[in-house]
């Protein structure tokens, strides 16, 4: 039985025509299924997959992925461009994939999708907000919400982790303490 943690998705999570996306072949590992099985599943029901939901890389796409991603290297080699699922198109096809694992890795993808969202909204909030109690507010909730997504399997023992993002004109800053 695999489990799925979020850093699992969110390690193949990437933005494409300014859309976060998981490509088929991540789908597939994710749901411990054949890339071919997704694949089917999109054409069997392209009423569930309207524009939007799933699209087919480009050529140039596809060559900027496998040049930025080492685990995409075997795309090199295919003629046809791979599927990209935004969060939607990861929803439908849990309508249709069956099985433990499926509804394991499904759980975990919302779950990231979600954070990440959260988190979007929260440091776009920043520069709107000129309270600085709420600012203070947001920045610790970007740092949890950070934790989560990352920090959740921190080997630390006894010490601090410290996280800083820049964003332009804030800087994030949270400490991940865990102890032994």
């Amino acid at each position: 039985m695999n489990i799925i943690k979020i850093e699992d998705v969110q390690d193949k999570i990437m933005q494409l025509r300014n859309m976060n996306v998981i490509l088929d072949c991540d789908v597939a590992q994710l749901y411990g299924v054949a890339t071919k099985e997704i694949n089917q599943a999109v054409r069997n029901n392209p009423m569930k997959f309207p524009e939007g939901f799933v699209f087919q890389l480009n050529a140039d796409e596809k060559s900027e992925v496998v040049k930025i991603f080492d685990h995409l290297e075997k795309l090199k080699y295919s003629r046809i461009g791979p599927w990209a699922f935004t969060e939607q198109g990861l929803y439908m096809l849990a309508t249709i994939l069956r099985g433990e694992q499926a509804v394991r890795t499904t759980i975990c993808i919302i779950n990231t999708f979600v954070k990440l969202r959260e988190l979007s909204r929260t440091v776009a909030a920043l520069p709107r907000t000129e309270d600085k109690n709420v600012q203070k507010g947001l920045i610790q909730r970007g740092g949890e919400i950070i934790s989560d997504l990352i920090g959740a399997d921190l080997q630390t023992k006894g010490s601090e982790t410290e996280l800083e993002l820049n964003f332009a004109m804030i800087k994030l800053k949270h400490k991940i303490v865990r102890k032994k």
